[in-house]
């Protein structure tokens, strides 16, 4: 047998325990991920009793104001991966409630998610939310903007208990694999759009 036949067999062998390990410990055994982070985000979601935590930060070279613009431009969800509609549905003073649809696929799971959220404004420095109905048993969190040299220090947390058919480890597949990208398109929106939302902040 060839040394190429042997190596064929050695890496068909690993990705085969690979897995195996997959199913029955999870998915973090086996698929170390390691990025360059742009914009210096980092994102850490950790499971808990009842749900998950997830924390997030990015540096946007925006100002104070255009961050907060562009996170309180409800419906305009271009730049966030699996919302389909986002619609304003109640005003009242700093609080706004919207609805929003997302569509998303987890591993072989289809899932459609409709939720209302109600979120309290404060101006330039962030907001606050909580799901006040919708497909998760609980959804709440805040965003908050801090300036910095190079820009806007974006943090984000949240904690999340899903109510879904899907299985638990899917659904921490998902949270640990796709809602990287999501906070870097957000990032990428905020850097992209920024001539409007300077224009905005005039």
């Amino acid at each position: 047998m060839s040394s190429k036949d042997i190596s064929l067999k050695l890496r068909f062998a690993t990705l085969k325990r690979c897995v195996l390990l997959f199913f029955l410990v999870g998915y973090e055994t086996c698929f170390p991920i390691t990025e360059i982070a742009p914009y210096d985000l980092q994102v850490f979601v950790e499971k808990s009793a009842a749900g998950f935590k997830v924390q997030a930060s990015y540096i946007s070279p925006v100002s104070q104001c255009e961050a907060y613009t562009f996170l309180t431009d409800y419906e305009d969800v271009k730049t966030i991966p699996g919302i389909v509609e986002s619609k304003v549905r109640r005003r009242n003073g700093n609080r706004v409630t919207v609805e929003r649809l997302i569509e998303e696929r987890i591993l072989l799971f289809p899932i459609r998610l409709r939720s209302e959220v109600e979120f309290t404004e404060l101006p330039n420095q962030g907001l606050n939310f909580i799901q006040t109905k919708g497909s998760n048993k609980a959804y709440a969190g805040t965003w908050r903007l801090q300036t910095n040299e190079k820009g806007v220090l974006v943090r984000y947390a949240s904690i999340i208990e899903p109510d879904s058919v899907i299985p638990n480890w899917a659904i921490e597949y998902f949270m640990k694999n796709n809602i990287r990208r999501s906070f870097e398109m957000m990032a990428e929106g905020m850097e992209r759009n920024r001539e409007d939302l300077s224009l905005a902040c005039r």
